[in-house]
Protein backbone atom coordinates (compact mmCIF):
# COMPACT_ATOMS: atom_id res chain seq x y z
CA UNK A 1 0.00 0.00 0.00
CA UNK A 2 2.90 2.51 0.68
CA UNK A 3 4.25 2.04 -3.00
CA UNK A 4 0.56 2.75 -4.47
CA UNK A 5 0.37 5.81 -1.65
CA UNK A 6 3.89 6.40 -3.59
CA UNK A 7 3.19 6.30 -6.88
CA UNK A 8 -0.42 8.31 -6.60
CA UNK A 9 1.63 11.15 -4.39
CA UNK A 10 4.47 10.88 -7.31
CA UNK A 11 2.02 11.56 -9.89
CA UNK A 12 0.24 14.60 -8.41
CA UNK A 13 3.61 16.19 -8.02
CA UNK A 14 4.72 15.70 -11.39
CA UNK A 15 1.17 17.13 -12.35
CA UNK A 16 2.30 20.41 -9.96
CA UNK A 17 5.33 20.68 -11.69
CA UNK A 18 3.66 20.55 -15.12
CA UNK A 19 1.46 22.90 -14.50
CA UNK A 20 3.91 24.84 -12.99
CA UNK A 21 6.26 24.69 -15.89
CA UNK A 22 4.09 24.80 -18.85
CA UNK A 23 1.77 27.60 -17.35
CA UNK A 24 -1.72 25.72 -18.39
CA UNK A 25 -4.71 26.65 -16.09
CA UNK A 26 -5.69 23.44 -15.10
CA UNK A 27 -4.80 21.98 -11.26
CA UNK A 28 -2.24 20.02 -11.01
CA UNK A 29 -4.07 17.44 -8.79
CA UNK A 30 -5.91 16.87 -12.37
CA UNK A 31 -3.26 16.94 -14.30
CA UNK A 32 -1.15 14.49 -12.12
CA UNK A 33 -4.35 12.20 -12.65
CA UNK A 34 -3.90 12.16 -16.55
CA UNK A 35 -0.39 11.15 -15.59
CA UNK A 36 -1.57 8.44 -13.57
CA UNK A 37 -4.68 7.15 -15.85
CA UNK A 38 -1.30 7.15 -18.71
CA UNK A 39 0.88 5.16 -16.22
CA UNK A 40 -1.53 2.50 -15.65
CA UNK A 41 -1.92 2.08 -19.35
CA UNK A 42 1.58 1.75 -20.36
CA UNK A 43 2.51 -0.18 -17.13
CA UNK A 44 -0.59 -2.61 -16.59
CA UNK A 45 0.55 -4.73 -13.97
CA UNK A 46 3.34 -3.17 -12.04
CA UNK A 47 2.44 -0.34 -10.30
CA UNK A 48 -1.75 -1.38 -10.37
CA UNK A 49 -2.32 -3.78 -7.23
CA UNK A 50 -0.32 -0.85 -5.22
CA UNK A 51 -1.87 2.07 -6.38
CA UNK A 52 -5.74 0.15 -6.19
CA UNK A 53 -5.21 -0.99 -3.12
CA UNK A 54 -3.86 3.28 -1.66
CA UNK A 55 -7.05 4.11 -3.28
CA UNK A 56 -9.32 2.05 -1.63
CA UNK A 57 -8.15 2.98 1.58
CA UNK A 58 -8.38 6.75 0.95
CA UNK A 59 -11.70 6.06 -0.40
CA UNK A 60 -13.09 4.42 2.68
CA UNK A 61 -11.91 7.57 4.65
CA UNK A 62 -13.18 10.40 1.72
CA UNK A 63 -15.75 12.02 4.07
CA UNK A 64 -12.54 13.16 6.43
CA UNK A 65 -11.11 15.28 2.90
CA UNK A 66 -14.17 17.32 2.97
CA UNK A 67 -13.27 18.57 7.07
CA UNK A 68 -10.99 21.25 5.64
CA UNK A 69 -13.20 22.64 3.26
CA UNK A 70 -15.80 22.85 5.54
CA UNK A 71 -13.70 24.63 7.92
CA UNK A 72 -12.69 27.12 5.72
CA UNK A 73 -16.56 27.59 4.07
CA UNK A 74 -17.34 28.73 7.73
CA UNK A 75 -14.08 30.65 8.35
CA UNK A 76 -15.11 33.08 5.24
CA UNK A 77 -19.01 32.96 6.39
CA UNK A 78 -18.69 36.79 5.55
CA UNK A 79 -18.09 36.59 1.94
CA UNK A 80 -19.88 33.63 1.45
CA UNK A 81 -22.98 35.58 2.57
CA UNK A 82 -21.88 38.74 0.66
CA UNK A 83 -21.93 36.67 -2.85
CA UNK A 84 -24.95 34.04 -1.72
CA UNK A 85 -27.16 34.93 -4.58
CA UNK A 86 -24.15 34.52 -7.41
CA UNK A 87 -22.96 31.14 -5.50
CA UNK A 88 -26.58 30.31 -5.52
CA UNK A 89 -27.08 30.81 -8.94
CA UNK A 90 -23.74 29.29 -10.28
CA UNK A 91 -24.87 26.09 -8.32
CA UNK A 92 -28.42 25.90 -9.62
CA UNK A 93 -27.38 26.54 -13.01
CA UNK A 94 -23.87 24.18 -12.77
CA UNK A 95 -26.80 21.43 -11.54
CA UNK A 96 -29.10 22.08 -14.40
CA UNK A 97 -25.84 22.29 -17.09
CA UNK A 98 -24.53 18.51 -15.40
CA UNK A 99 -28.29 17.68 -15.60
CA UNK A 100 -28.51 18.06 -19.48
CA UNK A 101 -25.01 17.23 -19.97
CA UNK A 102 -26.19 13.61 -18.57
CA UNK A 103 -29.29 13.23 -19.91
CA UNK A 104 -28.02 13.41 -23.37
CA UNK A 105 -25.65 11.56 -23.06
CA UNK A 106 -27.54 8.61 -21.87
CA UNK A 107 -30.13 9.44 -24.40
CA UNK A 108 -27.24 9.18 -26.84
CA UNK A 109 -25.90 5.58 -25.30
CA UNK A 110 -28.83 4.11 -25.54
CA UNK A 111 -29.27 5.15 -29.42
CA UNK A 112 -26.26 3.34 -29.74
Amino acid sequence: MINGLMWLLLCQVAGEVVVRLVGIPVPGPVVGMVLLFGLLQWRKPAPAAGVFRAGDALLRHLQLFFVPAGVGVVTYLAVVRDDALPIAGALVLSWLAGLLVVGWLVTGLRRG
